[in-house]
């Protein structure tokens, strides 16, 4: 009787751990796996504002490139402007983040709104600053291609 009662004693033991660490596993892929989608950055993204295409790319070393032309032009066409070694900024634990890149005392910094306290907010907002951080462009963009 008391090998039965013993025998039974463990395998509930036993159970009961692997249900736990089952179940402690799972919320935390489930949570990874959520968070990372919305984090996902892509290689290459066109943004189109109002005066502006704008290409950013990945590069193999992991920093950014950044491509723009006036809205009007090509996007084959020669840039107006290439500024390289860009770095990525995670903003929040939403998925919001920026890209900055620096050019001759000018910072550029390309915002991906993914959580916004309004339905309306573009995707993306370029903004660029001078080198005494006065705001000197601000718009909104949409992905003209991703």
């Amino acid at each position: 009787m008391i090998k039965h009662l013993l025998l039974g004693i463990f395998c509930f033991t036993q159970f009961s751990f692997a249900h736990a660490k089952e179940n402690q596993n799972t919320p935390e892929t489930d949570i990874g796996t959520f968070y990372s989608a919305f984090q996902k950055v892509p290689k290459t993204v066109i943004i189109k504002t109002k005066k502006f295409k704008i290409r950013i790319d990945k590069q193999p070393n992991g920093k950014y490139l950044y491509q723009s032309w006036n809205a009007n032009s090509k996007i084959t066409a020669k840039p107006s402007m290439i500024i390289s070694d860009g770095e990525l900024v995670p903003d929040g634990t939403g998925g919001n983040y920026y890209i900055n890149f620096t050019n001759a005392g000018y910072t550029y910094q390309v915002w991906r709104n993914y959580l916004t306290d309004s339905a309306q907010k573009a995707p993306y907002t370029v903004t660029v600053t001078d080198e005494n951080d006065r705001e000197v462009v601000r718009e909104d963009g949409q992905v003209v291609k991703n």
